[in-house]
């Protein structure tokens, strides 16, 4: 674009046949990247290429990271099957079994998600919804496990009481991931598109959601940290087994805090400028790539700590 204007005045999209609102296109999965949105700031205008890139690199990644999770939890769980009396606390087998069904669930929707980017989503609606309904329900699921695993010694046998729980966790899990999938949905497009946010961002649904992934990403790990220094038993009991499945939390702190500068973004709390613009979007999308290895890299962990 031809126009350009002082330091003093804010940044602005400049709106033509082939613009798109700032906002929009900052939004992760959820704009048409064949046209180039411009942004004139600073008398420079800015180009967001996010999605090109991603529609590339994505679904060649998922696909590596699919198959490398599934060769993972397979040899844990045969580990699980072959030697059941050499786990105990913080490592035990009801835990570690459970842990492996939650990551073998995040595998399995990794080749659909990964189809989806690649050809666009032609399911429809309500297979977006399962899908990112299953999605976060095996997050959660996960977090959860691993937190309990953490402060508690409930799961060391396998009985009435942590039968309970574990019905507990996994129920309560779905019920946390439900607004994600009321959150989700297509958009009519040229080509198809499955949205993380099909909402607007202060709807009472997607700030739900949004308040959970806080709570799951970022308060819970925090909480437990806290927990264990403070705590003189939990202390004491921190041993590889607990490090091991602390990798979960690790690989999605960084995904938690991008949300939390999205959110403060989208709800315009925070003034984007040009380099957030073209850069931001690589930051949210790697982020989120780091916590999607939690899965190929958590059943690892969890063999190595039990060899050791």
């Amino acid at each position: 674009p031809d126009t350009h204007w002082s330091h003093s005045q804010s940044p602005r999209v400049l709106e033509s046949e082939n613009s798109l609102d700032l906002l929009e296109i900052m939004s992760n999965f959820s704009y048409d990247d064949s046209n180039v949105t411009f942004l004139d700031y600073d008398a420079a205008p800015c180009h967001n290429q996010y999605c090109p890139l991603f529609q590339r690199i994505a679904p060649t990644f998922l696909a590596i990271t699919c198959a490398t999770a599934i060769l993972g939890t397979g040899a844990l769980l045969v580990a699980l099957a072959k030697r059941p009396h050499a786990w105990c606390w913080p490592q035990s087998r009801a835990l570690v079994a459970q842990l492996a069904v939650g990551t073998g669930l995040f595998a399995a929707l990794l080749p659909p998600v990964a189809v989806g980017i690649r050809q666009g989503w032609r399911l429809g609606t309500g297979l977006c919804r399962l899908t990112h309904l299953l999605w976060y329900w095996s997050l959660f699921a996960q977090g959860l496990l691993v937190g309990s695993g953490s402060c508690s010694t409930a799961w060391c046998r396998w009985d009435a009481r942590s039968q309970r729980l574990a019905v507990a966790m996994w129920a309560g899990a779905l019920l946390l991931a439900t607004p994600a999938a009321l959150a989700s949905g297509t958009v009519a497009a040229a080509e198809t598109s499955c949205l993380r946010r099909s909402v607007d961002i202060l709807s009472p649904v997607y700030l739900l959601h949004l308040a959970l992934c806080f709570c799951l990403f970022l308060l819970l790990p925090a909480a437990l940290l806290v927990a264990t220094l403070a705590v003189p038993w939990l202390r004491s009991g921190w041993k590889l087994g607990i490090s091991a499945s602390w990798l979960f939390f690790g690989l999605w702190v960084p995904y938690g805090m991008g949300l939390a500068v999205d959110f403060l973004l989208h709800a315009q709390l925070l003034q984007p400028t040009c380099g957030t613009f073209e850069h931001f979007d690589y930051v949210l999308g790697l982020s989120e790539g780091l916590g999607v290895l939690h899965c190929c890299l958590g059943p690892a962990a969890l063999l190595a700590a039990w060899l050791c």
